[in-house]
């Protein structure tokens, strides 16, 4: 599945398209109620519509007349049930794998900054399993990126941006298992790392 924000994807899936908000769909299917004012009497007179539903919107308190036969209704039903569908589709992708934990990476040039600060070695280890699963999962489908331990002698898998490939996947996941568990550090060594990280040009996050 492509990596797209939100708004990308309703257009991608004709949400929009489809005018299945509240409103549009009121607009379809019926119209709305109003007061007019008749000059014979001098003041306003609702006009009666008597053979129609009417649906009062809660957000403003509006009345509408709902004219749609029941095929029409049942066709915007399907329409939303299938929108909703596609919501929890989004919504599981999103909170699934690596995503998770990192978000959705968008950016297409990215370091990842690694700060193990005094973790135990399980937790070291579950570290290095998150991060290879969101380098195989998500940052193969961008265009660069890099790696950089913060540590008092920094540690950079490659000195810059490196184009995405399989190779270079495998390449920095094998770097990130040779990593040692304990290594020297400093209470600066966290902002050196993310300075090192912005003074490529390249990097957009």
């Amino acid at each position: 599945q492509s990596l797209v924000s939100s708004s990308e994807w309703l257009q991608c899936y004709g949400l929009k398209r489809n005018k299945l908000s509240l409103s549009q769909i009121l607009s379809q299917i019926g119209f709305q109620h109003r007061k007019d004012c008749v000059t014979t009497v001098g003041k306003p007179v609702a006009s009666q519509y008597g053979l129609f539903p009417q649906h009062k919107r809660a957000q403003d308190g509006s009345m509408y007349n709902l004219t749609a036969k029941r095929e029409r209704i049942l066709h915007f039903v399907d329409c939303l049930i299938g929108a909703i569908e596609l919501y929890k589709q989004r919504m599981e992708w999103l909170t699934s794998e690596s995503r998770q934990i990192f978000g959705v990476i968008q950016e297409q040039c990215i370091v990842i900054v690694l700060d193990f600060g005094t973790a135990a070695p399980t937790e070291f280890d579950l570290c290095r399993e998150a991060l290879s699963m969101v380098l195989v999962e998500q940052v193969i489908q961008i265009s660069r990126f890099n790696l950089i331990r913060a540590a008092q002698d920094l540690m950079k898998w490659q000195q810059k941006c490196t184009p995405v490939s399989e190779h270079t996947v495998k390449s920095a996941v094998t770097w990130l298992w040779k990593l040692d568990h304990m290594t020297a550090v400093s209470h600066t060594s966290s902002a050196e790392a993310l300075l090192e990280a912005m003074g490529d040009e390249a990097v957009s996050s």
